[in-house]
């Protein structure tokens, strides 16, 4: 049988549509997926009703308004509905830059959801959960090698989370010297991620955004100039989420030091730098991982995931408690640091993702690390290689190798035939890709970021590259079709004008919706 070669072709693809109400449409009074035994008499008699013991406020007025629905018809729901998604699992993923989407093994899976995973339970006594408690602190060991740092925390749930515990970290770092008051601004750069100066106004600072130099790189003379007494700390990304890798960051680091202030970094997508370098020799005090991101665990849209934090030693004290620790032969949990900001979430984070992305390092072990750099940086120069081919597209900035994405343009093909980056987007989903454009505001002018990590295979590039360039053509020749795309898949274009900057029509729970549905009939009729 003659090979057939796709490479360089697009995708013949038509996703599933199913006219599917969300679940508490299909609500039906008394149909059940599961009938509960009843409760012996001998339980009842020993234990009562089981409300005795917590208090009133606790107590429930009246049953939670649960859809009723039977087992099969949760199962065709919930079918049809990962039938109209587009995901890492079932389509070329490349076009998540700043969230890496990588491969996931799925043994990972297995493990994280063996019964001894999934039965543990936060209160145990330590003695009982050893096995994870080890876990949880070889990670630790695992992590401190690759980041340098001399401590982790495994309790943020996300790495806007950790950016949030880090600057916590650096108020209390200098209350306890008697600088809180006094040094009240943190530094940060524009291209690094939007969480790093919003998570530091929430306590309090006042941010100091650095522009990019003419190449795209922070500017170390702006940060001379607005360094001083008042600077609590320095928050960045490097590399930015433009790829471009920031090689003079030790200057930086140096700059806040001098000056008495903290660094710490974000670097939630550490895919182009594992084993290559470290926040330590960075000059950093503090760093986190996003275990959802590098280390191959499941992002879990935004949660449950893990926020690794490392810091150095000075500000070991310092950390949310829990830490475990090992003593003689038995790993303990720590809470006893004396300036600990106190807890940033429940209990000590998500175990099954401390496994997974323990299974994911061990399976590929140090050179494996290294590797994963390498080929992410390899499969991202490919990209941005062939995509400067494509006609109105470019990358702003330097020219040359960048790290582990690219935030590219489409200013030229927008100006030249109206077809903006969200139409692109909309339209590469006719195809089976997911298409990114950047963080608001668009600092970049029609903004498309790609980071195809080093899951992607040379096909996998071409597939996507021939995507990208069969629309850009399409836009030149027949921009219509492009603008009133998709055709084959079930997004739609969305009104963002009248619902996403309208508070009154936002609705974050079913109880909402109807609430606000109720509402706006009335202003109707």
């Amino acid at each position: 049988m003659k090979k057939i070669n796709r490479e360089h072709k697009v995708r013949n693809f038509q996703q599933a549509k199913w006219d599917e109400p969300i679940i508490f449409e299909l609500h039906n009074s008394g149909e059940r997926g599961v009938l509960l035994p009843h409760v012996e008499s001998e339980i009842v008699d020993c234990v009562g009703d089981g409300l005795s013991a917590l208090p009133a406020s606790l107590i429930r007025k009246s049953a939670p308004k649960l859809p009723e629905i039977s087992q099969n018809r949760v199962l065709r729901h919930y079918l049809r509905l990962s039938q109209e998604m587009l995901g890492g699992a079932l389509n070329v993923e490349i076009g998540q830059g700043t969230c890496t989407i990588k491969y996931s093994p799925k043994i990972n899976e297995e493990i994280a959801s063996s019964p001894k995973m999934t039965e543990l339970h936060p209160l145990q006594d330590e003695s009982t959960v050893q096995g994870i408690l080890e876990i949880t602190h070889k990670l630790d060991l695992c992590l401190k090698e690759i980041s340098g740092m001399d401590y982790f925390s495994f309790q943020p749930g996300s790495g806007t989370q950790s950016l949030f515990t880090m600057a916590s970290i650096v108020r209390a770092f200098h209350e306890s010297n008697g600088e809180g008051d006094q040094r009240d601004e943190i530094i940060t750069t524009i291209f690094s991620h939007p969480s790093q100066a919003a998570t530091a106004a929430v306590k309090g600072y006042k941010i100091i955004t650095l522009y990019p130099d003419k190449d795209g790189f922070p500017d170390l003379e702006k940060l001379k100039e607005v360094v001083s007494d008042r600077t609590a700390g320095f928050v960045v990304a490097n590399p930015e989420d433009t790829g471009i890798y920031n090689t003079r960051i030790k200057e930086f680091t140096k700059v806040v030091h001098d000056a008495g202030g903290i660094c710490y970094y974000d670097q939630a997508n550490a895919n182009g730098l594992l084993g290559i370098t470290r926040a330590k020799e960075a000059g950093f005090d503090m760093c986190f991982f996003n275990l959802h991101k590098t280390f191959s665990t499941p992002h879990a849209c935004g949660g449950p995931a893990t926020g690794a934090l490392g810091v150095v030693a000075k500000l070991k004290e310092f950390l949310p408690g829990p830490i475990v620790e090992k003593q003689g032969d038995q790993y303990t949990l720590k809470s006893d640091m004396k300036h600990s900001i106190g807890k940033v979430r429940s209990f000590q984070g998500v175990p099954q993702m401390i496994v997974r992305a323990y299974a994911w390092i061990l399976a590929i072990g140090a050179e494996g690390l290294k590797d994963v750099a390498e080929i992410a940086v390899l499969n991202n120069n490919y990209l941005y290689h062939h995509i400067l081919k494509i006609r109105g597209a470019s990358a702003p900035y330097i020219k040359g190798q960048r790290l582990e994405q690219v935030r590219y343009s489409w200013e030229q093909l927008t100006r030249e035939t109206g077809v903006t980056t969200d139409d692109i987007s909309r339209r590469m989903a006719d195809f089976a890709h997911q298409y990114w454009t950047s963080h608001h505001p668009y600092v970049v002018p029609e903004p498309f970021t790609l980071e195809p990590t080093e899951s992607a295979s040379k096909s996998d590039l071409d597939e996507y590259i021939a995507s990208l360039t069969y629309i850009a053509n399409e836009a030149y020749e027949n921009p219509e079709k492009v603008k009133n795309a998709p055709y084959n898949s079930t997004i739609h274009r969305v009104d963002e004008q009248d619902f996403f900057e309208n508070p009154e029509k936002w609705a974050i729970t079913w109880r909402s919706y109807l609430k606000k549905s109720k509402e706006i009939e009335k202003i109707r009729s």
